[in-house]
């Protein structure tokens, strides 16, 4: 499925379970919002999220620790984690997903371009999936985005 689709049946899984969905996106930086809310009704269930490209918004406004963050990094499982659970709690949502990643064109954090997190939380769980992508900075951005989209949607369905 394209990221079309997807946003398309997120939004209408999150419909029919009358759900709501926020985002903290650090490498996809507003992407996966964007796709969401080029979905006609996304506002019914989609209530908004937050952008923290840097360590110090992840920080101030998520509450990431910075020992997790000097520890294991902004490019890792628990970071994915911490950034969804808690964007979840701050707009009070019922899922929430997390985007952190190296989209290139160099390595960071320690990281090889490709590496990427996408984190998943609700009121009962939280979880993070590891992506290991090939391709240049546009197209890692955007399989990030499906990547994420694809795994609610899995969650979301009956």
């Amino acid at each position: 499925m394209n990221e079309q689709s997807l946003a398309k049946a997120v939004i209408k899984l999150l419909s029919k379970s009358n759900s709501t969905l926020s985002v903290a996106e650090s490498v996809t930086a507003g992407g996966l919002a964007s796709a969401l809310t080029e979905v006609a009704g996304a506002s019914k269930v989609f209530l908004g999220g937050v952008i923290v490209y840097s360590d110090d918004l992840k920080i101030s406004q998520l509450g990431v620790s910075k020992s997790d963050l000097k520890k294991y990094t902004a490019v890792s499982e628990e970071v994915a984690i911490a950034m969804a659970q808690s964007v979840r709690k701050k707009f009070k949502t019922d899922f929430a997903i997390s985007t952190t990643g190296v989209a290139g064109p160099g390595a960071a954090y320690g990281q090889k371009v490709g590496t990427a997190w996408v984190g998943l939380a609700s009121k009962k769980s939280a979880f993070a999936v590891a992506l290991s992508l090939a391709g240049d900075r546009n197209s890692i951005r955007h399989a990030i985005i499906n990547s994420a989209l694809a795994a609610l949607e899995r969650i979301l369905k009956p």
